[in-house]
């Protein structure tokens, strides 16, 4: 089964979450060069700060914690040394371009917790038969969000569509590291649906994603949270995965179609803009 991510640094959601079936609580501490790269779309640019990782890791002792960190820069050792205060499983390494930048991160890390590179920049996804080999790696992921823009595409998954990510799948499963990419919204929502996003994870083999934001949507007000709306969700998931997981070739391939069709599609509506 895929290994779900959620993106939070409230601890009663990362606990709850956790109660709901989510395997891993992610920290999103990245925001340098963030606001500059995405702050014309419709991403969130992460509110949350070190102080939050301590707090989660309370919440949820006993389950794996990842905290991304910023990309490389002077005092990127200060911030390695902060995070594993909080013994986080996890540390990831956002928007590095080469691999001895990933190189001397897993140095500093020196085995304290497990590697994450977040490959999402065209110069990584170059070299990323250099990458697979740096000792220190737990697995890989590949982030389309920066990845299409850095490569001037129109959607988040048109690397998905074109064969792109395919290929670096393949580069990551010869190298024998785990690996995920992007992220997935409820099953039925989102401009490529949850299902064939999920499909897609199954037909690559890939071992982990992100939730996207939609799963947080009416769990949490000012008045109140309904963790039950994210327990649905989650199971709605898991049947999902369950069923798809079950496909014949022809039902993976005529879905891998569907997905080439609908981000084409996408495509050629943003180009006549």
């Amino acid at each position: 089964m895929l290994k779900l991510m959620l993106i939070t640094n409230q601890p009663d959601l990362a606990k709850s979450a956790v109660n709901a079936g989510v395997d891993r609580i992610f920290i999103d501490l990245e925001i340098l060069g963030k606001k500059e790269r995405q702050g014309h779309l419709d991403t969130v640019i992460s509110a949350h700060s070190m102080d939050d990782v301590p707090k989660v890791r309370a919440a949820i002792p006993n389950s794996e914690l990842l905290v991304r960190l910023n990309p490389p820069h002077d005092r990127i050792g200060e911030e390695i040394e902060q995070a594993l205060e909080s013994k986080p499983e996890y540390l990831m390494l956002p928007m590095f371009h080469k691999a001895e930048e990933l190189s001397d991160f897993c140095k500093q890390v020196d085995g304290r917790a497990g590697v994450i590179p977040l490959v999402e920049t065209p110069e990584s996804a170059e070299c990323l038969e250099e990458i697979v080999k740096i000792k220190g790696l737990s697995e890989i992921y590949i982030g389309l969000n920066d990845l299409h823009l850095g490569l001037k595409q129109n959607f988040i998954f048109e690397p998905l569509a074109n064969g792109m990510v395919d290929r670096m799948a393949d580069t990551i499963k010869q190298a024998g590291l785990p690996f995920g990419f992007g992220g997935i919204a409820r099953i039925g929502e989102g401009q490529l649906p949850g299902e064939l996003v999920l499909g897609e994870h199954l037909r690559l083999g890939s071992s982990s994603v992100i939730l996207s934001r939609t799963f947080h949507r009416g769990v949490l007000s000012e008045e109140f949270a309904d963790f039950g709306k994210l327990n649905y969700e989650i199971e709605k998931l898991r049947e999902s995965e369950e069923y798809l997981l079950q496909r014949s070739p022809e039902q993976i391939q005529l879905d891998r179609e569907k997905v080439i069709q609908i981000v084409k599609l996408l495509i050629q509506t943003r180009d006549k803009r």
